[in-house]
């Protein structure tokens, strides 16, 4: 009977201290809300901004997950990042999915939409709010091929319908008049056919280095093939290598090897001013220039340094909200930049006697300032 009271006693106890723990945790917001279903589902969607990323385990991805990451502010604004087939397909998902409103994408796959598949109105549509860093066309192939020529009327995988490669490698390919068959699975399948001599190329366009190509290992009968860039890329695409650092097992003795590359985009849907889509995307280029200098350290991925705020994209319009942030910032610069300079002049031994000699003060400011930057 004592022993039943003192199981009774300590079991008690248990639930007791379960009791207190839900009591004392306290509950995340997002579940803890009530109201109407209406009411909930109107709140959820109010804040969420879908973002299509590309392949699970491609950079794009990656660089989308981290923007969610880093930009996520509970009831104010979350980012729902989505897996999809590619940079040429994000571009239908963003004119034509539900629920999309930003997406990763290629200044030749707009360039595609525009002047092949003629999409209308195709420039009010979709703009850029930044350009992200360039990707690399990646050709992986056998020890015997040492070249594009190589391929003639070879199988090669660009990946499924609507990865980057899919259009970047069919262009380059048809560019330089080498017929190849086209194979389309994704590419770990295409990776194990390579191997076993079923395929003979892999296409992939992908911001470097990835680990899908870092990870194999030396000694694979397998290596990146050198594209050399020419007069007839400059329109979409620009020069791009590849080093021992990147990939040191698939250069096949090289130092490096060229490449082309292409400029990544962050695209936007161009809502309508003051539309409810239009003020919560806003929102989110609103955080994401204030909030820049998280993407600058780890665990972030290292291409975000590579990312200049102010660049542009031949042939893409820069969303409204993302230049009048961008114009907010420079003036901050150069208010930041007088106060720096003045106190850079309380520090002179002799105050500028003309302005000749402000301007030479200004010059050696600005070298001052570089070189405290480069310290820090």
């Amino acid at each position: 009977m004592r022993g039943r009271f003192v199981v009774a006693s300590l079991i008690a106890s248990i639930i007791g201290l379960f009791s207190f723990n839900l009591i004392a945790q306290e509950i995340p917001k997002t579940i803890a809300q009530g109201g109407s279903d209406v009411v909930l589902r109107e709140k959820k969607n109010a804040d969420t901004v879908g973002i299509v990323g590309g392949l699970f385990t491609g950079t794009y991805m990656r660089l989308a997950a981290e923007m969610a990451n880093a930009l996520d502010d509970g009831d104010n604004l979350r980012i729902l990042p989505i897996v999809s087939f590619g940079a040429a397909s994000n571009l239908d998902d963003l004119l034509y999915l539900r629920g999309v409103d930003l997406a990763i994408t290629q200044a030749d796959v707009f360039e595609y939409f525009r002047t092949v598949r003629k999409t209308p109105n195709l420039d009010r549509r979709v703009q850029y709010i930044i350009r992200l860093p360039i990707s690399e066309l990646h050709i992986l192939a056998r020890d015997d091929v040492h070249s594009l020529a190589d391929l003639r009327n070879k199988k090669v995988n660009f990946g499924p319908a609507g990865t980057g490669a899919s259009l970047t490698g069919t262009i380059v390919f048809q560019r330089l008049n080498i017929p190849v068959q086209q194979v389309m699975i994704d590419q770990a399948s295409a990776l194990q056919k390579l191997k076993d001599g079923e395929i003979d190329a892999i296409a992939r366009v992908i911001p470097k280095p990835v680990e899908f190509f870092s990870k194999i290992p030396p000694n694979s009968g397998l290596h990146l093939v050198n594209i050399p860039f020419t007069k007839m890329f400059e329109d979409y695409y620009t020069l791009g290598e590849f080093t021992k650092k990147d990939y040191p097992n698939l250069l096949q003795g090289a130092d490096r090897i060229d490449t082309i590359a292409v400029p990544a985009v962050l695209a936007v849907y161009n809502w309508q001013k003051n539309t409810d889509r239009y003020l919560k995307v806003q929102r989110f280029v609103q955080y994401l220039f204030t909030r820049w200098d998280k993407f600058q350290h780890p665990p972030y991925h290292p291409k975000w340094r590579d990312v200049n705020l102010a660049a542009t994209v031949p042939g893409w319009t820069r969303w409204g909200p993302a230049a009048d942030m961008l114009q907010q910032i420079e003036a901050q610069r150069q208010q930041q930049e007088k106060v720096d300079f003045q106190t850079f002049l309380k520090g002179q031994p002799n105050a500028p006697a003309n302005e000749a000699q402000r301007e030479a003060l200004f010059r050696d400011f600005l070298q001052w300032r570089e070189r405290a930057a480069q310290n820090h």
